[in-house]
Formats: structure tokens, sequence, C-alpha cells
């Protein structure tokens, strides 16, 4: 493993201190590789002190927010590296984010600029309610000319000082879907991202000047921690536009990897692929692969000559469980060190090994967890209480301390890497006129991870047609959350206070009544 990585003393785990110490150890060593744009660390450097002097001129300050909804480019990592040079906070936004889920981003965030590219500005446009948001400007970038907007601002030569920013002050703020309720903005401190590189890049085992490649999207945790696994190991980032499974293992080969990331769909979809000269003919030895169904690490392995490390983690928490050399088919392995974990009931008590129960966390370096829910004080108590972090996600911790993923506590769905609130779903579902009642819920996919479904019971009188209704969701959610199953029903299953049971919903899963998108032929607009 590196060794550049253990010298950052505690004052030094914020971005711009990473950044400037890098810099002056590897100024000429190639940091990230993103399209056409190629960054040396000394780049870096001056980018983030130029683009926060563009953030400054613009009237931003330290503790300011800045929404960002961009694809995998440069400018991400530009407002990104500006923003935390002065001590503001960036808010990255999901591409495919839409409606109600946009707006209270936006309003909870108290977000005073908006960055995007032509898709976030159409979603902004698309909003029905834009009263009272805290906008004050909004860049375009790589968009046409439209009446309220500012084309992106390319940094000049104007350079300023990093702000005294400190290891607990919060980096970014990263939307999660929450399951009862409205997204949660989830508070991480500079510290955490130190501890997420730092942690990560040891159990994969990165050495010095390492090519790391992600297919995945930078405003999520996997793509933002890779860029600081980089930064820390004296490593480069090679940052692919998405995922795609032909041309996949020829990016891998083109950039000279060593180290990528998957995540639970993706090995499925790759494995289904005939076999290519490409598929043995890259450097990489290693992939993260959270969520990947044990059933195809072997075989994935196998044909593609790399190991898949699984482990456990959250935007919450960090690398907190993963595999050592010591393999167990369909463990996330073992607690990290720096890290405690319990394994308890509904009353918070411990519970013995080979009992399941919820999983409950705490960090022993401080900020190594985020800090809370952005504006959400319930909330933070709520999941942080007994000084646990509450994971909501129900495990079994056999003798030996290896710890496996059973189900979520909570009505959570997850969807090809994607965390889905069935509330937002079903807030939309609800919303049409047509609708009385609508249960949200997962089934399994032939894939991996989950499926949305939704059970619905039509108003008296009125008549749903399926396709209408998926047409009605697209413009109002994100692409990944709209049903792909909808079954409508008399009546739903519920308790004698009115309470919708869904897990009788889960257990009784796909009928013969279950209409299909994917097998009608539905395709969504992304």
């Amino acid at each position: 493993m590196s060794t550049a990585i253990e010298s950052f003393a505690p004052a030094g785990r914020t971005l711009p201190a990473m950044l400037e110490q890098q810099c002056r150890r590897f100024p000429e060593r190639t940091l990230l590789v993103a399209g056409d744009t190629r960054w040396r660390y000394a780049d870096a450097l001056r980018t983030a002190q130029a683009m926060g002097a563009v953030l400054q001129v613009a009237g931003l300050r330290a503790g300011d927010r800045v929404a960002l909804m961009c694809g995998n480019r440069a400018e991400f990592l530009q407002v990104f590296l500006g923003c935390a040079w002065i001590g503001a906070i960036t808010v990255p936004v999901n591409t495919a984010v839409r409606g109600a889920t946009l707006r209270h981003i936006l309003a909870n965030s108290g977000a005073r600029l908006f960055v995007a590219e032509a898709e976030g500005l159409a979603a902004l446009r698309g909003l029905e309610d834009r009263d009272g948001l805290p906008l004050e400007r909004v860049w375009r970038i790589d968009a046409p000319q439209e009446p309220g907007t500012e084309p992106f601002p390319a940094p000049g030569d104007a350079l300023v000082d990093a702000a005294p920013v400190q290891p607990g002050d919060t980096l970014a703020i990263l939307y999660t879907s929450g399951t009862t309720g409205l997204s949660k903005g989830v508070c991480c401190p500079h510290a955490q991202f130190y501890w997420w590189g730092r942690h990560t890049a040891e159990l994969l085992e990165l050495g010095d000047g390492e090519v790391l490649l992600t297919t995945l999207p930078l405003f999520h945790t996997n793509a933002m921690n890779a860029f600081f696994q980089a930064l820390l190991t004296g490593s480069t980032l090679v940052v692919e536009k998405r995922f795609s499974a032909s041309g996949f293992w020829a990016a891998l080969v083109r950039h000279q990897a060593t180290a990528t990331y998957v995540l639970g769909a993706m090995v499925p979809i790759l494995l289904s692929k005939e076999a290519t000269p490409h598929d043995r003919a890259h450097r990489v030895r290693i992939a993260l692969a959270p969520g990947v169904p044990p059933r195809f690490h072997a075989q994935f392995s196998e044909r593609f000559g790399m190991r898949l490390l699984d482990g456990y983690g959250s935007t919450e928490s960090n690398f907190v469980i993963g595999l050592d050399a010591e393999q167990r088919p369909g463990s996330m392995g073992r607690i990290v060190p720096g890290f405690t974990a319990r394994v308890a009931d509904e009353h918070d008590e411990d519970v013995p090994p080979g009992t399941p129960g919820e999983l409950l966390l705490r960090a022993d370096e401080p900020f190594a967890f985020a800090t809370g829910y952005f504006g959400m004080a319930d909330k933070t108590v709520e999941a942080w209480r007994n000084l646990w972090f509450h994971t909501g996600d129900r495990v079994v911790r056999d003798a030996d301390g290896f710890f496996t993923f059973l189900d979520r506590l909570k009505d959570a769905i997850r969807r090809r890497g994607e965390n889905i609130s069935s509330y937002e779903v079903e807030q939309v579902l609800l919303s049409h006129p047509a609708v009385a009642v609508a249960a949200v819920f997962p089934v399994k996919s032939e894939l991996a991870e989950d499926e949305v479904m939704a059970a619905i019971v039509p108003r008296e009188g009125a008549a749903l047609d399926p396709v209408e209704l998926v047409r009605f969701c697209e413009p109002r959610m994100a692409y990944f959350a709209v049903p792909r199953y909808l079954e409508f029903m008399a009546a739903l299953p519920a308790t004698e206070n009115g309470k919708v049971q869904k897990f009788k919903l889960r257990e009784r899963g796909i009928t013969a009544q279950t209409w299909d998108r994917e097998a009608a032929g539905i395709r969504l607009k992304r």
C-alpha cells in the first residue's frame, strides 16, 4: 500500500490541505483523465484556486451551498474543488432527479447557485412550483442560452488562498433516498472523505501510481471516493462518461487501468456478453464490487482474471466492513480497524452471534462518519440515537466476526446501484387523479438487487391505463424509480387501523395479473 496515505496529520485531513500536500509530492503526475481533459496534480491545485476565485466573484462564501447537476466531466470536479477551496459546500444532484424530489433538494439545501447541463436546466424548468427556492443564479454547462441563466465561467488567471477549512467542516451534502419520507441530505465532512479514501485504498491494496478507472457517476459516493483514493495514493483517476457493457473492457485496456469499480447488476450484465479478446487483455487485478451476488464472484474472476472485493459502507458511514485475506463466500467481511460494529434488536440490545439484527456502527476517528442530516435534526437524532449510527440494515454476524447482509429493515428499494424512496414514488402515483391508494415495494430482479413494483387501487369509477401511468411518472421522478411492475387491485392488505401491510405485498410478489413494463416493450425516456 502507498506510504503517502499515512502521512496526513489530523489537521491536514481537508481537501485543500490534501491537494497542497500531494501537489508538492507529485506535481507532474497525472491525477485526472476525463474525456479530453487531463490534469496533473499541479493543474488540480491551480483549478481549485482559480475556481475558488470565480465562485467568490459570484458572491459565494464559506458555508454557502452550490447545487451541481452534472455528469462525468471535468466541470463537476472544477466546481467541487473550487467550493472546497473557499469553504463552500457542494450539493451533487443525481442527474436523473425530477419533480418534487429536485425541488426538495434545492429547498432543503438552501443552494444559492445551481450549476447544470442542459438536462438539469430542463428539470429545473419543469418544476411545477419554484416559489420560495433560494436560488440566486443558474450556470449552464454546454447548454443553449436561455433567460435567467449564465454560461459556466471557466477558471481564469485570478487565484485565491484557501479558506481556513477544518476536518469537521462539511465538504458535500449528498442526498440519499429515505424510506418513509423525503430524501435526507447527508452532511459529509472533509475528514470523512479522507477516511473513505484511506480505508478503501487499504482494502484494495493500492500502491503508488495506480490507475483507477470508474464508470460510475461522480454524484455518487462510490465515484467521489475514488477521487480521494487516487489523490491519497498519488494515483490517476480515469472517469468514463457512463457504464457501457460493450466498451468497458476496451476502456480498461486503453487506459491501462489497475483497479476498477462495479456494482451489483453490472457483473451479470458483463457476464452475459460474448467473450472478446479484451476480457483478459487488461491489467486490472481487483474491482470494488459492493452488492454483487456471491454466486457471480468465482465465475467473474475466472473469466476476467480479476478479484472482486465486497464490503459494506453507506453515505452516512464509511467503508466499515470488508474482506481480508480470509474469504467467505456470501459474507461482506469483518469490521475494518478504526470502526466498531454491533448487531442489535429493536431495543438496541445486542443479539448473540448467528442471530439476525440491525447493524449499528461507530467510528473511532473524529469525523470519519457523516455529522447528520442537513436541516433535519429529528432524523439525525433518530439515526444516531444512543451514540450509534443505525444503518437500517438487517445482518447476521458469525462467531468469527464475519457479517452477512440479509435485507433492509425498512421499506427501501435498491435498483442498479440507486437507492429509491418508496415514499417519493408513492407521492407521485397518488397525485394522479385516477389513483386512490398506492403502495410501492421491491421485488427481485433477474439480474441483481431489486425492481420497483406498485400495487394500486383506482378511484371509484376511474379507468387506469398502465402505459399512461408510466408516462405520467416519467417527468416527475428519476427514470430508475418509475415502477417496472404495476398491479391494479380492488383493495390492499391492511391492518385494522388502515395501514397497508407491505410485507404481504412483498410475499405475494409478481402474479399473473401483474403488468410488466419491459414485457410490454415500453422504454423510458432518460
